[in-house]
Formats: structure tokens, sequence, C-alpha cells
């Protein structure tokens, strides 16, 4: 299978060389196009006011994995390595492992997740895979899953563009409960502004998100990795409030003919 891997921790991350590791063992074709420095929480942004520079990279990577890193966003290195980068479209596209939840409503910052959903956008099968946790290390299972994972679809495909946003649990290996199918829970923050003083005596502030703690339902993806599964939520670019077309209808909105 031919995978294009992507994600938002840079291309010399842990997560993402321990994911290519394990595709590459497993004889899968493999080209890795990533930022060239950490790009968390950029969302969907792509750079069109400055040029985008491309280098290869030679070493850290298993052998026959072909690496390039982007200065641009994640989104960027995905748009690049389809339309310009890649001889042959992909099969699947892979981004990841991040090094930390994408949870709930974290998809809507998560760089991790937009370049997966850029993907999408261009039809392809993609997956979004993360770690939930920030301190661990081992990307192992998380790997190994994502492996099995792509065997399961290789044998039983799905037709069209989807996309799959992976959560797994950072815990031993013989703990993790399995996949469960789930829906986006909620994640929220209590944002911390610290402000500060820089040499020269201007002000700035640095943003620091603690999460929430929350009761969340069975079914939904937080509530999936605190019970020790992995959280496999389908996702879709559509925001459309489906319900609240009624709503506006009453208000006194009218609908499109077509709808």
């Amino acid at each position: 299978m031919r995978i294009l891997v992507s994600n938002d921790d840079g291309v010399y991350a842990p997560g993402v060389r321990a994911l290519v590791q394990a595709l590459v063992q497993n004889e899968h074709e493999v080209t890795v196009v990533c930022p060239d420095r950490e790009r968390s929480a950029t969302g969907h942004a792509l750079t069109l006011h400055k040029p985008l520079r491309v280098d290869r990279i030679d070493d850290l990577f298993p052998a026959g994995a072909l690496v390039y890193a982007v200065s641009g966003t994640p989104s960027d290195c995905v748009k690049l390595g389809l339309d310009a980068l890649l001889a042959q479209k992909p099969d699947l596209v892979i981004s990841g492992i991040n090094r930390g939840a994408n949870l709930g409503t974290d998809v809507l910052y998560s760089g991790t997740v937009s370049a997966a959903m850029e993907g999408t956008l261009e039809g392809f099968p993609s997956l979004a895979v993360s770690l939930v946790s920030y301190s661990a290390d081992d990307f192992g299972p998380a790997a190994r899953f994502i492996s099995r994972f792509i065997k399961d679809l290789a044998q039983k495909p799905v037709s069209g563009g989807f996309l799959l946003n992976i959560n797994v649990p950072a815990i031993a290996e013989e703990d993790i409960c399995g996949p469960v199918l789930t829906q986006l829970g909620v994640r929220r923050y209590t944002d911390i502004f610290e402000k500060r003083t820089d040499p020269r005596g201007k002000t700035y502030y640095w943003l620091a998100g603690i999460a929430q703690e929350s009761e969340e339902k069975p079914g939904t993806d937080v509530w999936a990795v605190r019970s020790n599964y992995i959280s496999v939520t389908p996702l879709h670019f559509d925001l459309s409030d489906g319900p609240g077309f009624n709503r506006w209808m009453d208000w006194g909105l009218e609908t499109s003919p077509l709808i």
C-alpha cells in the first residue's frame, strides 16, 4: 500500500518515526512530508504569502521511506505531497502519531486532524492518530495498532474518502481494551494568559490552556480513552447544523429551493 505520512509535531518527532518504522516493516511504500518544526494547534492554516521550502531528510528514518521536511503547516505538507512531491497518488493518508490527545473539540484546532482532513478533501482515505499523553514516549502500541488496522482495511476496503480520528490511551499495551466507534465529546479548557515582559520592556502574553475534568457520556471519544479503549471517531468537513435549519425556519428564514 502507498501511504503518505504527515504530522504537526515536526519531522523529527518520535511519534512519526515509530509509525514509519512499523509501516516499513509491513512492506508499505511510505512517503513522509512533515513540517520542519513543531506546528501544533495550527488548525487548517495554509501558507499563501511566502514560499514553501522543501528539504530531503536522508537519516533518522528507516531505509525505504522517502522523507521531506517542509517550511509550512501540516495542511501545506499534505497538499504539497499530493499535488507536487508524490510520483503516484497514495492509497492512504496518515497524520501522526501525535504526542497528546486530539479529543472532542480539540479537532477544531488540531494540526494533526487538519493534515488528515486535507487528505479527505482531496478524496483519499485518511487517519489522524494520537497518543493520549504529552509525557509518554512509547509510541509502539499505537503504531502496531495502526499497522493491524491498515491490514484489516486492505482485506475489507471502505469505498471513497473518509477521515477517522484515532486516539490511543498511553497505557500498557496489554491493558488496552481495543478499538470502539465513538462520537466527539467535549474538551473545555481554562485559558491562562501569562503576562510577561521581554528584554526590551515590551509586554507579551503566553497562552497555557488547562483541560478541565468533566463527566462524559459513554460513547464519546473522551469517555472511551478514560475507559482504556482506543477511540475511533469518523469526522467530516461538513459543519452544517442540520437540526438548526428548523430553528431558523421558525425564526423566518427560508431554505434554498434545492434543499
